[in-house]
């Protein structure tokens, strides 16, 4: 077997060493093969220390003399519990490497897959680990690690909660280091599974930068360890119930994926290399099939279902360019508000007499396609299904578990539960004209017991496997995936889904940040972003349509709201938005996104989407609060070609726009500039002057 092995992509290569039970020694910079690597990348060993080095192995065994966080945990029957393992073998193929590794006397084998999109330099990884000993291996925990250099102690996670997703939080890690954990049974508003590390100061067009991402709906724990000799490991799992994965003789599991990339053109060169592996490898649908503009009843009418009104809402809807129409919660017999009737997936008849029929076929008539709301994996104690099988809950049963938004989460381990919804959902989708469900989860998770034993683990699959029957049976529908807004975001879940819905707040001022958060790991088309009233629902702010718009423009187009209790003047606003989106949607959906620095970075946010052959561009400057100083500074734009003359004009402004807080704005403005893309790059323009909470929209084209 060759001492190391080496996988390169465009612009980084992984180094990995077969001895032992195999180690990465290398993850940066391209570079091209040395059998020389070994040696030179051989560390000393300290006095007053083991007397051997220690490698980080894929495992990070603590029996070997690691003394950190170890990959695997667990025993059988109290034995077993220090594995060390060995690889065996190394399969290359043309994704990257299948690794062999096994510790005969625990009885314990392990296959990696380490996988290498080249073209994109993402690292795709995940261990199964197999039971090869005589009795059960009670397992732990099963992690996915991988190292870190020493120069990268800087960390950028995430936190959030309802209303808040995807809030940015720095933090060095010289010592100790940073660990994150989720225990909520879905990926979590508050610690969505995502880390960031890199050279200090790493910022959206400089530094180096490793980020990763656990594709996992489940609970999930993500740390950074700094090692007393200064190495850094990052490591991602499963978390696991205590008694929850019990391996029998020859049985398996295997960890979640972790997705991971090297940049060093910052946060945009890693969020850039995951759009294109996202766009080539997870999404299920392509760029010939434009993402709908949505209008949801939600916050239009909540649980006020009356179909003549809803119909007459989609007949506005339409006029002002709606393509899908989606009935959000209050369709189904008893849902009156949010104590009642989850389970029970029939139409209410006393709302709807003649059924859904008439409403989806004036949907259908008015050139739009129908969405339905849909919350599966939750049961009400008030309904017909509760009555009928109590023993149905996810629940340990010698204990009454707190409600969430007044529900509880069904078994999906029970099959006759499985079978019910799929029969449910089925029969919905086959009887109406439905080709979009918005699949909400508006709970967390406690006590997740099947007939007493924990199954936090198989609910997660059960539930990727319900939405694959529904997607064999019923490929052309979309689903959206929404846990009261951005509850259940990430990879794994995105094999399934079409969509996510980031957020349950259409502030727009609160989107700017939520909708650059979720940038960093996911590309435009599957975030849900929309237009909500002028008064906020979420925060009771007050919005003026521009500022709505813009911010709603860089996602997948909505509208939430009634279209009948709207002005004319902000109906004329939804319509023009919702113009400039199918205007520029494909390049939206298909172009490279530059989250841009501004000179004023706490006050402004500035977006840039340019086309993939760098003939166009769409940029947003959004200004959050007052301005720091009487001026706004310089806008330079990233990924135009240098030597091509560009065109740049403002195609879309607030009213107060030449006037409010400025006196003149820069000449540019008026008649918009011509000027290089290396011009742009470097010298800029000089930034107009502009309003708290208000936006402008700037279209740059190649000239001939």
């Amino acid at each position: 077997m060759e001492p190391t092995r080496f996988l390169s992509g465009k612009t980084s290569t992984l180094c990995f060493d077969t001895a032992s039970g195999g180690e990465i020694l290398y993850w940066g910079a391209k570079l091209s093969s040395s059998q020389a690597a070994k040696a030179a990348l051989s560390r000393a060993v300290p006095y007053g220390r083991l007397d051997a080095d220690t490698p980080v192995s894929l495992m990070a065994e603590n029996g070997r003399g690691l003394f950190g966080s170890p990959g695997i945990e667990g025993h059988r029957d109290g034995r077993h519990w220090s594995p060390v393992f060995t690889l065996t073998s190394i399969e290359e193929t043309a994704e990257g490497w299948h690794i062999e590794s096994e510790d005969r006397v625990a009885g314990l084998q392990i296959a990696t897959q380490l996988l290498f999109d080249g073209e994109n330099d993402v690292i795709k990884m995940r261990h199964r680990l197999t039971n090869t000993g005589d009795g059960v291996y009670e397992l732990t925990r099963l992690a996915v690690t991988l190292p870190l250099p020493e120069r990268a102690s800087e960390c950028l996670s995430f936190y959030g909660r309802w209303v808040y997703e995807f809030q940015q939080h720095r933090h060095s890690v010289q010592h100790g280091g940073y660990q994150q954990e989720n225990r909520r049974g879905r990926t979590s508003h508050q610690h969505y599974p995502a880390l960031i590390a890199g050279t200090p100061g790493f910022g959206e067009s400089h530094g180096e930068v490793w980020g990763a991402h656990l594709a996992w709906s489940g609970n999930h724990r993500l740390r950074i360890d700094v090692k007393a000799d200064g190495r850094r490991v990052l490591q991602a799992e499963a978390l696991y119930v205590p008694g929850e994965i019990v391996l029998q003789t020859g049985e398996h599991i295997d960890t979640p994926w972790l997705y991971a990339t090297w940049s060093n053109r910052g946060l945009n060169g890693m969020s850039q290399q995951f759009h294109r592996h996202i766009r080539q490898h997870l999404l299920a649908f392509t760029p010939d099939q434009p993402r709908q503009v949505h209008l949801n009843t939600w916050e239009g009418i909540y649980f006020d279902h009356d179909p003549q009104y809803i119909m007459q809402m989609a007949t506005e809807a339409a006029r002002m360019g709606v393509e899908r129409f989606i009935i959000d919660d209050g369709w189904f017999i008893g849902r009156n508000d949010d104590k009642a009737a989850l389970g029970d997936w029939f139409v209410d008849e006393s709302k709807y007499p003649q059924g859904l029929e008439p409403v989806i076929a004036h949907v259908l008539e008015q050139g739009m396609t129908f969405g339905l709301w849909v919350e599966p994996e939750m049961i009400s104690k008030n309904s017909r299904l509760y009555r009928q099988h109590p023993d149905w809950l996810l629940q340990l049963s010698d204990y009454q578990q707190p409600t969430g938004r007044n529900q509880y989460v069904l078994d999906l381990s029970n099959d006759e539960v499985f079978s019910y919804l799929f029969e449910r959902l089925d029969s919905l989708l086959s009887r109406y004209a439905i080709s979009y469900l918005k699949w909400d989860m508006n709970r967390e998770v406690v006590q997740p017991g099947h007939q007493e034993r924990p199954a936090q683990t198989r609910q997660v699959e059960r539930l990727y496997a319900l939405m694959a029957a529904l997607r064999a049976k019923h490929p052309t529908v979309d689903i959206e995936s929404c846990a009261a807004g951005g509850g259940r975001i990430d990879y794994e879940i995105l094999r399934h889904v079409q969509r996510f819905w980031p957020s349950d707040n259409n502030d727009a001022l609160e989107r700017q940040a939520i909708q650059r958060g979720f940038s960093y790991f996911f590309p435009p088309e599957v975030m849900g972003a929309h237009i909500g009233a002028r008064k906020s629902h979420s925060t009771r702010r007050v919005s003026d349509i521009h500022f709505r718009g813009i911010t709603a423009l860089f996602g997948h187009m909505g509208i939430e709201l009634d279209p009948l209790q709207a002005s004319e003047e902000d109906k004329a606003g939804f319509s023009r938005y919702v113009e400039l989106y199918k205007q520029h949607r494909q390049l939206i959906h298909q172009g490279t996104l530059y989250r841009l620095e501004g000179d004023d970075p706490k006050a402004q946010s500035l977006t840039a989407i340019v086309s993939a052959d760098r003939r166009r561009a769409l940029v947003a400057v959004a200004q959050l609060a007052m301005p720091t100083w009487a001026l706004s500074g310089t806008l330079r734009l990233q990924g135009l070609d240098p030597q091509t003359s560009y065109r740049v004009r403002v195609i879309d402004a607030a009213d107060n726009f030449r006037s409010g807080i400025v006196s003149t704005q820069p000449a540019w403005v008026e008649d918009g500039v011509e000027l290089s893309g290396e011009w742009l790059e470097h010298a800029g323009l000089a930034m107009p002057v502009l309003d708290p909470e208000s936006a402008i929209l700037l279209l740059v084209e190649a000239q001939p």
